[in-house]
């Protein structure tokens, strides 16, 4: 009998060690992207909470470090999800906060996909460029309006705009096309509105001495904001 307990004392000690590795992260984000990282977002795998349509829903593990050496109170991102052609087809939110220097916290996010997510991004909503909603309209209605070359369709028309200095295209058939400046600045908020005049043509006829006609359009425009 104390044979045999040797004997299988010796095999446990011959037989290969267990190395239990931490799970690798699956992909691994320092915010912010540019200049001296102050976050590292450490991913886990997506894990597949099931579907409804065609949309699914995954969870994932998420570990944040602080590599400042300061505290980081209040940091809120958006989390955009990519498909294997980059394109986005989901979103989500964390929140890190009262974090310390060298400090790590643990949490878990959710977010749904219309689609198999396979890389994703983090953007800190500070870093989210501010835009105001305004009302563009136009005298006669119905003009077309684009900004800053974009169209943007007709008026009236609700636009978005960020902070900085824009221009307002109107064109309309049977007036003449118009620009105005528009300038946002960085404390205006939305409700305002941009009502632009366009002028109708109005011609003048003008005969030559070889009989032939000229028509002259004489415009007139105007605009204002409140």
């Amino acid at each position: 009998m104390l044979s045999r307990l040797r004997i299988s004392l010796l095999a446990l000690l011959l037989w290969p060690p267990v190395v239990i590795a931490a799970e690798t992260p699956q992909q691994v984000v320092m915010w912010p992207v540019t200049g001296t990282p102050i976050l590292k977002f450490s991913f886990g795998k997506f894990k597949s909470l099931g579907s409804n349509g065609s949309q699914r829903s995954y969870a994932t593990d998420v570990t944040a470090e602080n590599l400042s050496p300061k505290l980081v109170a209040l940091q809120r991102f958006s989390l955009y999800l990519f498909d294997k052609n980059k394109v986005r087809i989901g979103e989500a939110w964390m929140e890190v906060s009262n974090l310390g220097p060298a400090q790590t916290v643990k949490f878990q996010t959710t977010f749904s996909t219309s689609g198999n997510p396979v890389s994703l991004s983090v953007v800190s909503q500070s870093d989210i460029l501010k835009t105001i909603s305004m009302t563009v309209n136009s005298v006669p209605q119905g003009a077309n309006v684009s900004v800053d070359g974009v169209d943007a369709g007709t008026t009236p028309k609700l636009i978005n705009v960020g902070a900085g200095k824009h221009r307002l295209s109107f064109s309309k058939d049977g007036f003449k096309a118009g620009i105005f400046p528009l300038e946002i600045g960085p404390s205006d908020v939305s409700g305002g509105s941009v009502s632009y005049e366009l002028s109708s043509a109005s011609f003048d006829t003008i005969e030559l001495r070889d009989g032939s006609v000229l028509n002259g359009a004489s415009t007139r425009s105007r605009a204002w904001t409140w």
